[in-house]
């Protein structure tokens, strides 16, 4: 999949296209009915199926602090769309000029004169240009000003998630938030994921007999409840079961909330400076300070082993799917 950063990166001589226009943090099942249609109507027409996305996130330009935690960074959700079979990912650098664009300049300056759009396809919610005054009703109306036609796709899956609310971004940081890593996995089609570089810590857990990854996650990514966790830590190629520590850690007196994943079973790991993700599965139990140093660790050793079987569980009813 090729990447465009700005709209001078399109090619000059860049033909007709399938377009779908969305922030698409996370690229969850909802989404990906949206990216996965366009992509399918591209291949009816034999023209790229390309995604425009933004960066910042719109909010932080149109409300500066504002910014929502990420479900996925810009890296990962190309990931994910090149998965999905798009052929183009264009990130518009967002900015106050940009956010002033008209419904009508916004069309014309990008699906218009650059992209050369056949069908725009989006989803019933849609809304762009200032003050997000466009909807998929103008949009259409001024496809038959400017030579395309446009789609609407469903985004809502019904299920369990959120007690059965439609799916969407700002559903999925509401469960991370609260823990249900579960839930947000629902939304998702797989389990949620933070990165960042394994940096120093007080190396506690060394001592303790339980050495961790300290991973500083990327500037606002969605960092789930305080807690322990089941999951992965993923290092290049390779995913590791783990037990995931999210807080504060209060036994010692921390004040600083810190993501720590322990590779089960894995001894002589230097991962110091390397660029790790960490997935979780499954909420183990809430974080808590204990009576000894004794009982923390018969609770960390137990955690293992309930984060062990967890990931045991999962890997052996999805292997073969």
């Amino acid at each position: 999949m090729q990447r465009w950063r700005g709209l001078e990166d399109i090619p000059e001589d860049w033909g007709r296209s399938v377009v779908t226009i969305g922030s698409y943090d996370g690229v969850h099942r909802g989404h990906q009915l949206i990216i996965g249609r366009t992509v399918q109507r591209a291949r009816e027409l034999g023209v790229p199926a390309v995604v425009v996305t933004f960066d910042p996130h719109p909010s932080e330009v149109v409300r500066p602090g504002s910014h929502p935690p990420l479900l996925a960074p810009h890296h990962r959700r190309a990931e994910l769309m090149a998965g999905l079979g798009v052929d183009e990912l264009l990130i518009l650098p967002f900015t106050t000029e940009f956010s002033r664009l008209s419904p009508a300049d916004f069309v014309v300056k990008v699906l218009v004169d650059k992209l050369h759009a056949k069908t725009v396809v989006e989803g019933p919610n849609f809304r762009f240009g200032h003050r997000a005054a466009g909807n998929v009703a103008l949009l259409t109306e001024l496809g038959g000003t400017y030579d395309y036609d446009v789609e609407v796709v469903d985004l809502f899956v019904q299920g369990e998630a959120g007690g059965g609310q439609p799916f969407s971004s700002t559903l999925t940081r509401r469960l991370i938030t609260e823990g249900d890593v579960e839930g947000a996995a629902e939304i998702l089609g797989r389990p949620h994921r933070v990165e960042g570089v394994v940096v120093r810590g007080a190396q506690r857990g060394r001592e303790l007999g339980f050495p961790t990854a300290n991973v500083e996650t990327l500037p606002h990514s969605a960092v789930p409840a305080d807690g322990v966790y089941a999951g992965w830590l993923h290092t290049g190629g390779e995913a590791m079961p783990a037990a995931i520590s999210v807080g504060t850690n209060p036994q010692f007196g921390g004040t600083e909330r810190t993501v720590e994943a322990y590779a089960i079973d894995r001894v002589g790991l230097d991962l110091y400076g390397l660029h790790v993700a960490v997935d979780f599965l499954s909420f183990v139990r809430g974080q808590a300070a204990f009576d000894s140093v004794d009982t923390l660790l018969e609770a960390m050793a137990d955690d293992v082993k309930r984060a062990r079987d967890l990931v045991s569980a999962y890997e052996s009813q999805h292997s073969g799917s």
